[in-house]
């Protein structure tokens, strides 16, 4: 009986001070009568992310100009256009592939910023904004039509898979083997020589994959009134109040109206009905609280377990096709290339050397190979950011407060989540380089027990100018280990 007494007189309460909260919810004087916008506009922010896009744009149209440029002086045919770079030199072309690899992160970053912006704003102009961070590729607003619909954004995760595919594509070496003489073993070579190439049709892909997600990014600002550039979960809060669109919602009424008896109650008890609740002396954790934050973490198990299956199922045929029952000693587990590396391959023949078949071929391999990677980094991004925002909400009820940043970059280098994972992206992205290998020797690029590599081929005593390919046979190796293009 106490216990319902008191929820009548918490009831009645409510209800005494609902004339109140229409006045101050109906009126947009109550909030501005007061100065100037109480909320951080972030318009640093806002600068920032805007000049990131526009650098993206410009990215997108060098690579493609670029990209034609090379075909029509790279080649005797427009598909396999190749310029030279730079011979005899490995570490030249790490680190342009490195460098590259940096630059596509950042104008895919760049526009999935503001992207991620605009779909916030737009779920929040729909009352549907139930967390600050949220999956941007997976969660859509309403219609099909919408910049942040579900059409746009399944179309801007294939935008952003393809981009990571073209650039693994646009820088390929070659290895040449100089003989003694015509028909002296290949395995008895006296040097070896390098040679980086800089492929067109990939950067041309490249170039039009960005700036399709730059049209999209820009076409989603301009469709939808952002209420905070600011990517702070307590800039949002504010941004929400003084729009007038921080409303109670629950399972049972999902429309923006107050709720009553939600005392308390945090988006982990949505699917709650009753009596408010007692504040809780711990915060729930981020798995608790966000449904998508346990589908990611077991989804990127479920990676982990893919490849060590993959690995497992590899060795047990190589185990049989060997004959033996264990690893042989003069097999390499080692993570890195060498002359003990084994593999499993699936051969597929092309007889008309370097065509468009062949670069379909080669960038549906490495798609389906990175493209879970790509998700996979994107999903784990969301994991990031949630905890940030667990963090600023504990420190902001904490003893000292939280000290707000209005520098994003500044805020981007002190964040340990962020600043990992940005890095991450390019080293594992970096791992699948592809390599055009022309000689005797299989160089793969490993990333845990899965990876890719672009390798072909021939004895020669002179150096096989690129465009030269076409006469050569061409050859797809699908491996257990690796995916391999062999010419």
């Amino acid at each position: 009986m106490e216990d319902a007494h008191s929820s009548s007189l918490a009831y009645a309460a409510i209800i005494n001070h609902q004339d109140d909260f229409d006045l101050i919810t109906s009126d947009p004087k109550s909030t501005a009568e007061t100065g100037t916008d109480f909320n951080d506009r972030s318009l640093t922010s806002r600068r920032y992310a805007l000049a990131g896009v526009a650098c993206s744009g410009i990215f997108s149209i060098s690579c493609i100009i670029a990209g034609f440029v090379i075909m029509a002086i790279g080649g005797s045919h427009g598909t396999n256009g190749a310029i030279l770079y730079s011979p005899n030199s490995k570490l030249r072309q790490e680190i342009l592939a490195l460098g590259l690899n940096l630059i596509v992160t950042l104008c895919t970053e760049s526009t999935g910023l503001v992207h991620g912006i605009s779909l916030r704003s737009a779920l929040a102009s729909e009352s549907r904004l139930h967390f600050n961070t949220n999956l941007r590729l997976l969660t859509a607003a309403r219609g099909w039509r919408n910049p942040n619909g579900l059409l746009r954004n399944g179309i801007m995760a294939v935008l952003l898979i393809l981009s990571y595919t073209s650039t693994l594509l646009v820088v390929l070496s070659s290895k040449f083997v100089t003989a003694n003489s015509v028909g002296v073993d290949i395995f008895s070579f006296n040097s070896l020589t390098i040679q980086v190439y800089i492929t067109g049709l990939p950067l041309v892909l490249l170039g039009v994959t960005l700036l399709f997600q730059v049209m999209t990014a820009w076409s989603g600002i301009k469709a939808v009134k952002i209420l905070t550039w600011s990517s702070s979960s307590v800039d949002m809060t504010a941004a929400l109040v003084h729009h007038m669109q921080l409303t109670p919602v629950s399972l049972y009424n999902p429309f923006p109206t107050p709720v009553p008896f939600r005392c308390m109650r945090g988006v982990s008890d949505i699917d709650a009905y009753g009596c408010p609740a007692k504040p809780l002396e711990t915060q729930p954790s981020a798995w608790h609280a966000h449904p998508s934050i346990r589908k990611v973490i077991l989804s990127l198990w479920g990676l982990v377990v893919a490849c060590a299956v993959w690995a497992t199922v590899n060795t047990l045929i190589l185990n049989i096709d060997l004959g033996v029952d264990f690893p042989t000693p003069t097999r390499s587990w080692s993570f890195f290339p060498n002359e003990n590396t084994r593999s499993n391959n699936l051969v597929f023949s092309l007889s008309e050397g370097v065509t468009i078949q062949w670069w379909i071929l080669s960038f549906v391999i490495v798609a389906l190979i990175q493209g879970s990677l790509t998700l996979g980094m994107h999903c784990a991004e969301l994991v990031a950011n949630v905890i940030r925002d667990e963090r600023q909400w504990r420190c902001a009820s904490g003893r000292k407060g939280l000290r707000m940043m209005t520098n994003p970059l500044k805020s981007f280098f002190t964040s340990q989540f962020g600043l990992v994972l940005f890095i991450a992206k390019s080293m594992l992205r970096e791992s699948f380089a592809q390599e055009l290998l022309v000689d005797v020797l299989n160089d793969i690029d490993w990333m845990f027990g899965l990876a890719c590599s672009v390798s072909s081929t021939t004895t020669t005593s002179t150096a096989i100018d690129i465009s030269e390919l076409d006469n050569m046979t061409t050859v797809i190796i699908l491996s257990m280990y690796t995916s391999q293009v062999h010419i």
